[in-house]
């Protein structure tokens, strides 16, 4: 296993392939193949499953999450990539937003063996619903499909004092009837006038269709 500079060391490659060291051996979350080197087990980290793995294979320049990074993500779903940034943020805490019930159940079953994932079931538009859950942060992962994309990010930085930011745009959810360059485009012009600044953006083809992830950080 070769250690990616590109993303601070903490992800791995081999054979044109990504992997995080597993923070939970003996476990898949998502049926993701396994791999053993001397002891240690590597999950490969499927970038079809997961835009982050997705925008590491794409060249993404910008990796902000560490070993004790403190992450608010919205959008976890049933907690896929957010157990591979489990295993990044070994001594850190994933604090994992969901709206989905259904989803939830899922993300709960995900969180039991990794005690550094938070399930907080709520609705990443309102989050003063869990702000009464969240500690300290370093930074926020959004990947929700809904309007407003740029905004939900920009408020949940803004409540927690969070001073980087990841969002990957969905281009169909925010306006199916334009074209998805529009929507990148508006959605970067809208996190500037939030009062950030753009580090990197870049589309997540031929991982995702109509995707981008906007990297950012507070002017």
């Amino acid at each position: 296993m070769i250690p990616m500079d590109s993303a601070g060391g903490s992800v791995y490659s081999e054979n044109n392939r990504i992997y995080t060291l597993s923070l939970n051996p003996g476990t898949r979350v998502y049926g993701e193949k396994i791999v053993k080197i001397s002891g240690n087990e590597y999950r490969e980290w499927n970038p079809r499953k997961s835009k982050l793995a997705a925008y590491i294979r794409t060249g993404g320049r910008i990796f902000p999450i560490k070993k004790d990074s403190r992450i608010l993500y919205l959008g976890a779903s049933s907690g896929t990539t957010a157990s591979h940034i489990s295993d990044i943020a070994s001594c850190g805490k994933i604090y994992c937003v969901e709206f989905s019930p259904r989803m939830f159940r899922d993300l709960v079953n995900t969180c039991a063996s990794r005690p550094n994932m938070i399930p907080i079931l709520g609705d990443a538009m309102n989050p003063r619903e869990y702000h009464f859950a969240i500690g300290p942060l370093d930074m926020v992962y959004a990947d929700v499909a809904q309007k407003r994309q740029a905004d939900i990010i920009a408020d949940n930085m803004d409540l927690f004092l969070a001073d980087m930011g990841m969002v990957s745009i969905k281009a169909r959810s925010e306006d199916v009837a334009s074209h998805p360059a529009d929507v990148y485009k508006t959605s970067e012009k809208r996190i500037v006038e939030r009062g950030f600044e753009i580090l990197d953006s870049r589309d997540l083809e031929p991982y995702e269709n109509a995707h981008r992830m906007i990297v950012f950080k507070r002017r």
